[in-house]
């Protein structure tokens, strides 16, 4: 799947109606790329999606399961992300002041695209024997 480059923020109308339904829909949308972010209101049947996904390849996947609506979509609010730079930088320093330790977060966001298996190889094909009563030998056991 494409990921698009800039980050949005799609709030989009399902019909859930208990934690099973909310467990589908957290499966479906977590198996996208670029996601930051899920927030699901079950009182108000609404989704919140962030990150850097295309909404509507999102809604596609999301009606196959359920009935969807797109409420709104817009971009990601930029002054969160200002002030997490803003943490990220002190952060920095800090680990760099600790020594050259990776956090795995932080090198792998989101390790694992949506994955769909191959389908199963076809069965195999055994031909039967064609051999007619008179030669078989073991073929009629009243003569």
């Amino acid at each position: 799947m494409q990921v698009s480059s800039r980050p949005q923020k799609a709030v989009l109308k399902l019909d859930m109606y208990d934690d099973k339904d909310k467990k589908k829909a957290m499966k479906i949308v977590s198996g996208f790329a670029g996601v930051d972010s899920i927030d699901i209101n079950t009182k108000d049947q609404k989704l919140t999606v962030t990150g850097a996904i295309d909404p509507v390849k999102l809604v596609g996947k999301l009606r196959k399961t359920f009935s969807t609506e797109i409420i709104s979509v817009g971009p990601a609010k930029e002054a969160q992300k200002k002030d997490e730079n803003k943490k990220d930088d002190q952060d920095k320093k800090k680990d760099d002041n600790k020594g050259n330790k990776a956090d795995p977060a932080k090198v792998h966001p989101f390790p694992y695209l949506y994955y769909q298996p191959p389908p199963p190889p076809p069965l195999p094909y055994y031909y039967g024997r064609h051999v007619s009563v008179e030669e078989d030998p073991n073929g009629c056991v009243i003569c």
